[in-house]
């Protein structure tokens, strides 16, 4: 008996592809002809072909002429925000979020976040997207859509301190509630808003809960430049000081920022003197649309704080589609640091992968193909003419491929996409559902917002 089958039969094998890999140091490298040998929702074996081929297994992919890689993680999204895609363009982020944004925000009710997360869902699956985080208002009902859906997610419930204890309260009541569920698929965060609308009181009591209750902490912060000198002015502090401040950057924490590109030099000290785990989420496509800074990768990376991918809602990214950021990531950042030889495509894929997990709190069970690792992966096509000829199969997957050629997903071992084919959601009922709800909830003649943007 080999160490392939020694566990006996399989769950199921995927087999003939090209394998995306990570060697013990975490770099990216790629090997032909491998195979990939699932049990109980877990990789036990990453081999050759031809050791799978006499294993018994329940199912089995033949995956000749694809990729076999880890699956994606969007590190920061609103996933019910896809209601309000393209809703409102080409403005100032503070018109966007006090004239368009919040006051629709108002109108919603939990069918509403129920649908949207659905449709969010189908989306990410179709790009490839395995797990992610998401952030928002009536979370238990995004809950049941990621236990319906099969994927994997990382929940918080948003609070602001314009609600008072009891939005905090709540928040951390869906923590505690749904910590582990959708068979473990499901964990959970505290999700202050940001330290412009949760006010310091507020932030040292998240952190307090987040150490007594072992919970992650996820919250935007220094958003964009704007919203640091805002704070300057009106403190003496930058949000991250804040942060820091509130103890949230204690030994004990783990803290998701959201965004980032208003980090300065004053803060990198902060953050190299920080005992919490912190890890960025950067979701570039956002800024380029806000005429935003972008979030300096390459000052983080000499901290050693993991940067994971992101899109943020689909409100003001307009897709859900971690693979157009993992490429304007790396375009983005060689035109910043003035460097073509900075963030290579080798380590666009690392800040896809292994970095990505690490920032969702999943850096021991996701992100590589490896024995021991959930089995979170996809296939991905790249005959097409677009992708034609490989040189060079790392540039290929990030500056070439695009979410489209993704034709499987698996989470968890459960296939939840075969040949580009949704097996765990019906969008056309999703689409013509959140159809008839869009004139209600895109009302904004009632005078209403559930916050005010001043940065």
């Amino acid at each position: 008996m080999t160490a392939t089958d020694a566990y006996g039969p399989a769950d199921l094998i995927i087999s003939g592809c090209a394998a995306l890999l990570h060697d013990d140091q975490g770099r990216i490298g790629f090997a032909e002809d491998r195979a990939v040998v699932v049990r109980a929702g877990a990789i036990t074996a990453v081999t050759d072909s031809a050791a799978a081929a006499a294993l018994p297994a329940a199912e089995r992919i033949d995956a000749a002429g694809q990729l076999a890689m880890p699956g994606l993680i969007n590190c920061h999204t609103h996933s019910p925000m896809v209601a309000l895609r393209g809703i409102a363009e080409d403005l100032p982020v503070e018109q966007w979020f006090n004239d368009w944004i919040w006051p629709i925000e108002s109108n919603l009710t939990a069918r509403d976040v129920r649908l949207g997360a659905r449709l969010a869902c189908a989306e990410m699956i179709r790009a490839g997207v395995t797990c992610f985080a998401d952030h928002y208002f009536a979370m238990d009902e995004v809950a049941a859509v990621v236990t319906e859906c099969g994927l994997r997610a990382n929940l918080g419930a948003a609070y602001f301190s314009s609600q008072g204890e009891e939005g905090r309260a709540r928040s951390l009541d869906f923590a505690l509630r749904h910590r582990g569920t959708a068979d473990g698929r499901i964990s959970t965060c505290l999700a202050p808003h940001a330290p412009y609308t949760v006010d310091d009181t507020d932030l040292a009591a998240t952190a307090r809960l987040a150490r007594e209750h072992g919970l992650p902490v996820h919250i935007h912060a220094a958003e964009n430049r704007e919203q640091t000198e805002s704070s300057l002015a009106r403190t003496g502090r930058t949000p991250i000081e804040t942060l820091d401040r509130a103890g949230l950057f204690d030994d004990g924490i783990e803290l998701l920022i959201a965004h980032g590109t208003g980090i300065v030099e004053r803060d990198l000290e902060v953050l190299r003197r920080a005992r919490a785990r912190i890890a960025v989420a950067s979701a570039p496509k956002g800024y380029l649309k806000f005429a935003w800074d972008t979030t300096p990768v390459r000052a983080l990376a000499e901290l050693g704080i993991p940067v994971g991918l992101a899109t943020d809602g689909a409100a003001s990214n307009n897709t859900l589609d971690v693979w157009e950021s993992m490429a304007l990531t790396a375009l983005v950042q060689k035109q910043t640091e003035g460097d073509p030889a900075w963030l290579t495509a080798r380590q666009a894929l690392h800040h896809a992968t292994v970095q990505s997990a690490r920032a969702v709190g999943l850096g021991d069970s996701a992100g590589a193909l490896a024995p021991g690792r959930r089995a979170d992966l996809i296939l991905v096509d790249l005959s097409g003419p677009h992708t034609q000829p490989v040189h060079d199969l790392a540039a290929t997957l990030v500056h070439s491929a695009r979410s489209a050629d993704v034709t499987t997903t698996i989470v968890d071992g459960r296939v939840l996409m075969r040949d580009r084919r949704l097996l765990t959601l019906d969008v056309p009922q999703t689409v013509a559902e959140l159809g008839e709800r869009l004139p209600e909830l895109t009302r904004r003649a009632h005078g209403r917002r559930i916050q005010d943007y001043r940065a």
